[in-house]
């Protein structure tokens, strides 16, 4: 075989080893590097700026100008009674010139419906349309070692001395209202919450103001005349809701009205302007 036959014969042998290659190469697919996700932009959120609390604010604190700051706040979330920096001045004066009727939270919206004017009285301001407030004399043996506080529920009881009519002296004791709330002790409206890890303190004092009906406080105000003496029994929580016959048990007695026994052959005597209930012998 000639030199020249040879040479055509590695010049095709080497073209189609050069063709095999790429052709295998074409047919493998290259790795490439993983593509990073694309964050999603989120469309910018339309803000406006109210008035919130810069710090806890309790019930019956003056608010001044360092009580509050600006918030940006979404513009969506906004509610009618919250106020904007875009307020007139007098509005945003309004908050300044007030004493908080119930307490504020770090970062809560200032509302005006939880303020109450400099200029007015600040119990009559919080008590509920058709309550009345009215202070009885307390102790830490009458109120639970000091361990009522301001918006607990309670109940009231009387203690007093009767004659059984043989000249034998007895103490009488009974549950002339039911379920009401203490406004104050002393002159504190409301316990600021411990802080976090903190223990609670008991509040002694020397009255407690509870928010009656007129009713009710007609039956307390006769019970402080004839009784020796009032003691505040605490309500739990789980019991602090009042029933609808809760009123009916109250000693409506005591102002003329029907009594709260269910011993139907007691009487009632008024002796000197004194109510006295009276079971009949059988």
């Amino acid at each position: 075989m000639s030199i020249q036959r040879i040479l055509i014969l590695l010049v095709a042998l080497g073209a189609g080893v050069g063709a095999a290659f790429l052709a295998l190469n074409m047919s493998t697919p290259r790795e490439t590097a993983p593509q990073q996700p694309i964050a999603a932009v989120a469309p910018p959120i339309d803000t406006v700026e109210i008035m919130v609390a810069r710090a806890d604010i309790p019930i019956g604190t003056p608010v001044t100008s360092g009580d509050v700051r600006w918030m940006e706040w979404p513009r969506a979330g906004l509610v009618a009674p919250y106020i904007e920096r875009t307020d007139s001045e007098e509005l945003i004066g309004q908050v300044t010139n007030s004493i908080a009727r119930d307490a504020f939270y770090v970062g809560e919206p200032i509302t005006l419906a939880k303020l109450v004017s400099t200029n007015s009285g600040f119990l009559s301001a919080i008590l509920p349309e058709g309550k009345r407030a009215l202070a009885i004399e307390i102790a830490a043996d009458t109120s639970a070692g000091g361990f009522i506080l301001p918006n607990d529920r309670v109940d009231v009881i009387m203690t007093r001395r009767t004659d059984d009519g043989a000249g034998t002296e007895r103490f009488i004791t009974e549950t002339i209202l039911h379920d009401v709330r203490v406004l104050a002790i002393d002159q504190t409206l409301s316990d600021v919450a411990p802080a976090e890890g903190a223990a609670g303190e008991t509040r002694l004092g020397d009255t407690a103001t509870l928010e009656l009906t007129p009713q009710q406080a007609e039956i307390i105000t006769v019970a402080q005349q004839m009784g020796d003496r009032l003691t505040l029994a605490l309500r739990s929580l789980a019991d602090a809701k009042r029933g609808a016959s809760d009123s009916e048990r109250d000693a409506l007695y005591l102002i003329g009205g029907p009594s709260s026994t269910s011993n139907r052959n007691a009487i009632t005597i008024i002796r000197n302007g004194v109510a006295t209930e009276v079971v009949a012998a059988q």
